[in-house]
């Protein structure tokens, strides 16, 4: 069984094949970050326009590469929430479309159970049930995840997500955007004992998130200091480590909490390499692992969808010749 995944919710378009007995055997992605680097965030118009341009000749490009036929195509998994609804609209009409001309079925993705199940197709996955802490520029969530398809939402932002976050103090500093590998690079340099910033939502119970509070005290701090390079790489250094600490915090106490053990750390954020250490470090202290997917399938990748759409066919699940977006859809109803 081959499934063509298209991943379209924002600026990356992603196209690939997944197939249970080979893994993925074909994967391409576009990256806008060019295109939008002038405007220090995602026009949503820009990169709809974009992912019109690209998801054809992307479509031809891997089955070129391939060796890969139409006719080898299985089934169709596209993104359809959440995400920039017209971006998301390009995908789910390309890929609805060629499920119906192909005589296949077509299913639709949530966007973050890609990311969640994405650590599958890696060598050695986690086991079920396990924990997943979702960390991207919209979303920043800890799920309890029993199996596909089975999800407790435990925790989530009540604001602005981690990766937001990350962009918004990138564009205060001046630096480019996507903001958390600039941030995250330039915090390398700084020193972590001259700013305090606070670990939002600690010192209380639960394990929700808030980090508009922090962004807000990251811009006073930069209002208030030296406008130098050392000055700004402390600054750096020191929300980071603010982010880093709270995502840590919070994943140990639901870990504590269910009893559960092992860890899925994904979305862009999780390629944090800060993180990945806090994360490794805490685990292995409760006895448990942290897994990630590999780098090129921690941002937005078709992939992912690819896996997660496997999965729904593999269960019978087809969706009707009407497709839709879903700019907001909870996950934990989602079937």
């Amino acid at each position: 069984m081959k499934i063509l995944g298209i991943e379209t919710s924002c600026d990356e378009t992603g196209l690939a094949v997944f197939d249970p007995n080979n893994g993925i055997i074909a994967n391409v992605i576009h990256s806008q970050v060019d295109l939008h680097q002038a405007y220090g965030g995602v026009v949503p118009e820009l990169a709809s326009r974009d992912h019109i341009r690209r998801i054809v000749p992307l479509l031809k490009q891997i089955f070129n590469e391939s060796g890969i036929h139409q006719s080898d195509i299985d089934g169709v998994a596209y993104t359809a929430g959440p995400g920039l609804v017209g971006a998301l609209l390009v995908g789910a009409a390309v890929g609805r479309s060629l499920a119906y001309a192909w005589n296949v079925p077509a299913v639709a993705i949530h966007h973050m159970e890609a990311h969640l199940l994405a650590p599958m197709l890696e060598d050695e996955p986690p086991q079920y049930p396990f924990l997943a802490l979702l960390v991207s520029g919209g979303h920043t969530q800890i799920i309890k995840v029993e199996r596909p398809g089975q999800y407790e939402l435990l925790g989530e932002s009540l604001d602005d997500a981690a990766g937001e976050a990350f962009d918004k103090t990138a564009k205060l500093l001046g630096l480019g955007y996507p903001g958390g590998p600039v941030i995250s690079k330039l915090a390398e340099i700084g020193n972590p004992g001259r700013f305090y910033f606070p670990r939002p939502m600690t010192d209380r119970p639960g394990l929700d998130f808030s980090f508009s509070g922090l962004k807000t005290h990251t811009m006073l701090t930069i209002q208030q200091s030296d406008d130098d390079p050392q000055t700004h790489a402390d600054i750096a250094r020191s929300f980071v480590d603010a982010v880093v600490d709270t995502l840590t915090i919070k994943c140990r106490r639901a870990m504590e909490q269910t009893g559960i053990r092992s860890l899925v750390a994904a979305g862009g954020v999780s390629a944090n390499l800060q993180l990945r250490e806090s994360l490794g470090h805490m685990t292995g202290k409760l006895g448990g692992k942290v897994y990630y997917p590999r780098m090129e399938f921690c941002t937005d990748n078709g992939a992912m969808i690819a896996y997660a759409g496997y999965l729904h066919i593999k269960e019978g699940r087809s969706e009707p010749l009407s497709f839709a977006a879903y700019p907001r859809w909870d996950m934990t109803s989602y079937k």
